[in-house]
């Protein structure tokens, strides 16, 4: 488990199109030098700043179709960066969207700042805890593992995390 992955490049011949570089990557964000899985978390949670995103006829078939592009964008940048290449965050943009659509699915559709915030540490804690079977697939050094280590993560942190709003409520109104 490694919270600061160095960038490599395994194969300097390998070429990568500028689609897969720009769609893995979230817009470069996988090269910031640092922590490029929690800035990828991030930029996940911005598209919930736009309350339409969270409607399910508008963030189920975005996670669909970016969980189908990022395997293919993930297989093009391991060929030049090598398995699990730290610049690929389209995975954690997935997982992000995972966490709160979880959550919404539980929680009837509410959720505020402070939740949203939750999300995100939960859904970094089991990013980088890597429980199972997210552990399995992150060892499959394949890009279908890429990123569905991530999707386990966010189901895993969508129910954690309604799971504890909901006993915190409970013993709010009960007190």
């Amino acid at each position: 488990m490694r919270l600061i992955k160095e960038k490599v490049i395994t194969d300097e011949n390998a070429k990568v199109d500028m689609f897969s570089n720009l769609f893995a990557s979230c817009f470069y964000i996988g090269y910031f030098p640092k922590a490029s899985g929690t800035f990828g978390s991030l930029f996940g949670v911005l598209f919930f700043l736009f309350d339409d995103f969270k409607r399910p006829e508008i963030l189920l078939p975005s996670i669909i179709i970016c969980f189908i592009a990022g395997i293919y964008t993930s297989k093009v940048m391991m060929k030049r960066f090598g398995d699990d290449p730290s610049v690929v965050v389209i995975d954690e943009v997935v997982g992000m969207w995972i966490t709160v659509m979880v959550y919404l699915f539980f929680s009837k559709g509410e959720y505020g700042i402070y939740t949203l915030i939750l999300l995100f540490f939960f859904f970094r804690f089991f990013d980088i805890v890597k429980i199972q079977p997210a552990k399995f697939y992150d060892n499959s050094k394949t890009a279908f593992g890429v990123m569905m280590d991530d999707v386990i993560a966010g189901i895993y942190a969508g129910l954690s995390a309604f799971a504890l709003v909901y006993i915190a409520s409970v013993i709010i109104t009960h007190t």
